[in-house]
């Protein structure tokens, strides 16, 4: 028979505060923390995720453990992966009773998240949640997607603007390289808006928790997967230059201008084209041709 979990009580301002004073624990802005202090919002996260007592979660960025204490409340295991060694001693005090919980003092780029699926479960897709802080999401979200880690989708709650920025499509302001790589590997969907007084300490601009579920496959079928992903930052890293210019100038590509010319004209574009316009499609018949030469 297993034990029963307690029921989450930290998604609240005044309980938080004390556990903050409780541990002397002072926020660091360089991790941009900013703690959950309304209910509804990971309530919400746990059924966006589809969290069932059958599920291995992966948390990373559990702060004091706020999300955590709902996550193991809910599924069957919990490994939460936080990086600010200074809270593990105040995780240690909210998650008692969480037996299904484990948490990792780490950073997750360093984390083998495939060898902890495999040990978690079994080896089959698990789900990822997170909250996090502007200056990090991109580099994890990309990593997730690009490792092939097996996942089933990954809800995540993120600056309003990025959220956005997953869902844009060719030709708008917030279509990017980020945008490409949640597209190719996931569904991206804006479940809830958060505002900023659901945190403490208040963060100057809203939040939104997002849901990628998973695709079977890529949208696209591309020989040569690295490539296209360093054409695609490549092409975004100078927005203002046009795409020949920009896969020129890439460190990352060994490309003359010429073939890069050619194969941006076998695509049907334009030499004056700028990667911003480019569907995923066009990007993928980039990279096909580009590897052949």
């Amino acid at each position: 028979m297993s034990r029963p979990v307690p029921r989450p009580y930290l998604a609240n301002a005044q309980i938080t505060k004390a556990v903050l004073d409780r541990h002397k624990f002072t926020i660091q802005k360089k991790y941009g923390q900013n703690f959950l202090i309304a209910p509804s919002v990971p309530e919400e996260i746990i059924c966006a995720a589809g969290i069932t007592r059958d599920d291995f979660v992966l948390e990373i960025g559990p702060g004091i453990g706020t999300m955590t204490q709902y996550l193991g409340a809910n599924a069957r295991e919990v490994t939460a992966v936080e990086i600010d060694r200074m809270l593990i001693p105040v995780l240690e005090d909210t998650l008692q009773g969480y037996h299904n919980v484990e948490v990792i003092n780490e950073d997750i780029l360093k984390v083998d998240i495939r060898k902890l699926a495999q040990e978690k479960n079994q080896g089959c897709p698990i789900k990822v949640v997170a909250n996090l802080p502007y200056y990090i999401t991109t580099p994890i979200i990309m990593s997730l997607m690009e490792s092939h880690v097996p996942i089933e989708s990954i809800t995540v709650m993120v600056q309003k603007e990025v959220a956005d920025r997953m869902q844009s499509g060719p030709g708008s302001k917030d279509y990017g390289a980020l945008s490409l790589a949640v597209q190719y590997f996931a569904r991206p969907e804006i479940v809830a808006e958060v505002p900023p007084n659901c945190f403490l300490p208040q963060p100057k601009v809203g939040s939104a928790v997002v849901r990628l579920t998973g695709y079977a496959g890529p949208r696209v079928m591309v020989r040569d997967e690295a490539l296209l992903f360093r054409l695609i930052r490549a092409s975004f890293n100078q927005r203002r230059k046009t795409l020949v210019n920009g896969l020129k100038n890439s460190p990352e590509l060994p490309f003359s201008k010429d073939e890069i010319e050619a194969a941006v004209a076998a695509i049907g574009k334009p030499l004056a084209v700028r990667g911003e316009t480019l569907t995923l499609e066009e990007f993928a018949a980039l990279a096909d041709l580009l590897s052949e030469r």
